[in-house]
């Protein structure tokens, strides 16, 4: 099957999301987070909202802008799971697909013009819009359904401390432009505090490590970080290294090899 489509995004995501790590696995688990869809100027997109307001919620159809690199046919579950550490991409919600198209249900906070604002959304800012449906309840919805294997990936969210030496360093971090820690640790660790891969965030030349258990909680106490940059070496000391040479065979570095 040959057959190829190009698609033209109707619009931009705009929020407070500006890395992977600020974003809920999914929107519902974020309900206080608010953004933009802005609508592109001059294709009538006003009129095309029109009634849009009278539903709570809507689809938004996206593209995964900022994932490079070819899709695996499996991945990891976004959660802890015993005994299941890999599933089938298509059984699975992860980014990194074939065609890189994602799907959020989000909340309609208000339309003004062509901004149509939602909450509850798992886009990062800057994100490519390609179609907006609303939310049917009686179609949309089928809470009985079966889930899988990540109808054992439900529970309660765990609580999250932060330490005020922990709060510091998170604030000292953010003034650097470096990412947001604490709304990330929140956020993250809140849903799977097990997963090391939510538990690590990757800034500019450093890697900070978010957590240690307490009982039922998690107690973010403070930050570890450590330098991902291996240091160079310049190009002067480069000119300065002797040129490798062979040894005979049998040569054991003694002096005339």
């Amino acid at each position: 099957m040959d057959e190829r489509y190009e698609f033209r995004p109707i619009g931009v995501f705009r929020g407070t999301a500006a890395r992977k790590y600020d974003a809920p696995r999914q929107g519902a688990f974020d309900g206080g987070r608010e953004g933009i869809v802005e609508l592109v100027p001059g294709e009538n997109f006003e009129t095309a909202l029109r009634g849009l307001d009278g539903f709570e919620r809507a689809w938004l159809l996206f593209v995964f802008n900022r994932n490079a690199g070819a899709w695996r046919p499996t991945t990891r579950p976004p959660v802890d799971i015993p005994g299941l550490r890999r599933v089938g991409l298509l059984a699975s919600r992860a980014p990194y697909r074939p065609n890189p198209i994602g799907l959020s249900c989000v909340r309609i906070v208000r339309i003004e013009g062509r901004h149509l604002h939602v909450a509850e959304a798992d886009l990062l800012d800057g994100t490519p819009v390609l179609d907006i449906k609303p939310y049917l309840p009686a179609a949309d919805a089928f809470p009985d359904a079966r889930a899988g294997w990540a109808a054992g990936a439900g529970g309660e969210p765990w609580t999250v401390l932060e330490t005020p030496l922990f709060r510091e360093q998170a604030a000292r971090i953010l003034a650097w432009q470096g990412p947001d820690l604490a709304a990330t640790a929140r956020m993250q660790l809140a849903i799977d505090p097990f997963d090391a891969t939510r538990r690590r965030v990757r800034g500019p030349g450093a890697s900070y490590s978010l957590s240690r258990m307490e009982g039922a909680l998690i107690a973010v106490s403070s930050l570890s970080g450590r330098s991902s940059r291996r240091p160079s070496r310049s190009p002067a000391r480069w000119r300065r290294r002797a040129p490798r040479t062979r040894r005979r065979p049998g040569c054991r570095r003694r002096r005339g090899c």
